[in-house]
């Protein structure tokens, strides 16, 4: 017994430990197997087991199961007397571990903040979030659910990680506020724990494709990401079944580091504030500038060519300035059209299809052409910008991963009866060629059905790709 005692004395950690103490109890009793089994883990059968609970300083800590033999009351008091000598091992390492713990929390959350505010994409640190989250809680997958509008009835997962195949598939997947353990999270703005959380998401989302792994995924964590009684998000990480599930020291850690994060992201977005506020403040000048100034110099250069023409007593040359009158009205026009698009509200529906779209630009490489056509600020309701929104990004998250494209123009359209909403995504990269797993784009097609709509992908190898995706618009314009 002294010799057992010593030996798990002597570990290195809660995992070293806990195995020294099955061996122990395994040689103390003569079993041929023994396992620890720390409290909320996975249960095995206990059909003609030995089981004797693991109490450290008050608390069940987990329990020695042993099988493979007829144990007896004495058996018991051995395995029960190593117990109480390790107890004080096991918990100095479980207080060394939750120190360790706390610590790569604090690193986590360090790295954010400085990512944050030193500027970095938006996307890109909602990545770092999520994947040092589950690098620090051991989790095997891990996600953050945006709010999709102002209403925060649906959350869309804006970001899930690792990176890979799983991960884009899982990528703006939508999940209701009500309902739902991320959704809990998000309105009550406490830590959510679940287990068996793959067969949860199996059943919410039972039209949609899932990876398989999703099915595997057991103990999982939501936490709010919250500043000043103001939800931005959700924090998602979860592990498979054969793990031992997440512990209330490590929910609690988890949900210090989502308020942080969230302090962070509010810092970082009050900094984009302040520099578009500058931004708009410059848009405004140059559009006076250019309506006082060149305009009106333009305007009066035209008339003077025009004068000048009626002088003339030669027909081609007379010819030649009515052409340069011409060109100089159509200038005007482009003008006059620039210094209505430099005057639009910073937060119309057109200034936020364009920001996506240059925000797009860092995944992409390179910034996508947008156009407008017809009254998009006015005949696009609420609720179809959260679809129109999400189709934007996949459809452009789609070119960035796959194209290979140099080039993509991004088309928004309302017809002239304010009836049909038409969003075209063109690249030149190397076409969708043959049938290839398209699961991504069954999002697509789901969010135009909702609208009574369709979600067509055109494409020939090298001859880039075109996602064609139209909907009918609600409303009294579409009547």
């Amino acid at each position: 017994m002294l010799d057992a005692v010593i030996s798990i004395a002597h570990g290195s950690g809660v995992p070293e430990i806990l195995h020294r103490v099955a061996a122990a109890a395994c040689a103390l009793t003569g079993a041929p197997e023994g396992v620890v089994l720390r409290t909320g883990a996975a249960p095995t059968s206990a059909d003609g087991a030995l089981v004797v609970p693991i109490d450290v300083r008050g608390e069940r800590f987990g329990e020695v199961r042993l099988t493979g033999k007829e144990f007896t009351e004495a058996d018991a008091g051995l395995v029960r007397t190593l117990l109480t000598a390790a107890a004080g091992s096991i918990g100095n390492a479980a207080l060394y571990e939750q120190a360790e713990q706390r610590e790569r929390w604090l690193r986590a959350s360090h790295d954010v903040t400085s990512a944050l505010l030193s500027g970095e994409d938006p996307e890109a640190t909602l990545r770092l979030i999520a994947g040092r989250a589950c690098q620090v809680a051991g989790a095997t997958a891990g996600g953050i659910a945006r709010p999709t509008d102002e209403t925060a009835a649906v959350l869309e997962f804006a970001v899930v990680e690792p990176p890979g195949p799983d991960a884009d598939r899982l990528t703006g997947l939508t999940v209701p506020a009500e309902g739902t353990a991320t959704g809990m999270a998000f309105t009550s703005g406490e830590p959510v724990v679940v287990r068996r959380y793959g067969d949860h998401v199996t059943v919410q989302q039972s039209g949609v494709d899932l990876p398989p792994v999703v099915g595997d995924l057991d103990s999982a964590v939501a936490v709010p990401l919250r500043v000043g009684g103001e939800s931005l998000g959700v924090l998602v990480v979860a592990k498979l079944r054969d793990e031992v599930p997440f512990t209330d020291v490590e929910v609690r850690l988890a949900l210090t580091f989502g308020a942080h994060a969230a302090l962070a992201m509010e810092f970082a977005r009050a900094e984009q504030d302040r520099q578009r506020l500058a931004v708009l403040e410059d848009r405004d000048r140059i559009a006076r500038d250019l309506h006082d100034l060149v305009v009106q110099r333009l305007f009066a250069i035209a008339l003077g060519l025009e004068s000048t023409g009626l002088l003339l007593d030669e027909p081609r040359v007379a010819e030649r300035l009515r052409r340069f009158v011409d060109d100089l009205d159509a200038t005007i026009t482009e003008v006059r059209n620039s210094i209505f698009a430099l005057q639009q509200p910073a937060e119309g529906l057109r200034a936020r299809i364009a920001r996506a779209c240059a925000e797009a630009a860092s995944s992409l490489g390179f910034e996508p052409h947008v156009g407008f056509a017809g009254a998009v600020d006015a005949a696009v309701p609420p609720a179809v910008e959260a679809d129109l929104f999400a189709t934007l990004r996949e459809a452009l998250s789609n070119v960035a991963r796959h194209s290979g494209a140099t080039k993509v123009s991004v088309t928004v359209a309302v017809d002239g009866q304010g009836s049909e909403l038409r969003l075209t995504v063109a690249d030149n990269g190397t076409g969708i060629g043959e049938p290839v797993r398209r699961s991504g784009l069954a999002n697509l097609a789901a969010r135009a059905a909702r609208w009574h709509g369709t979600s067509a992908v055109h494409g020939e190898p090298g001859r880039g790709t075109t996602v064609d995706w139209a909907i009918r618009l609600p409303g009294e314009r579409a009547k």
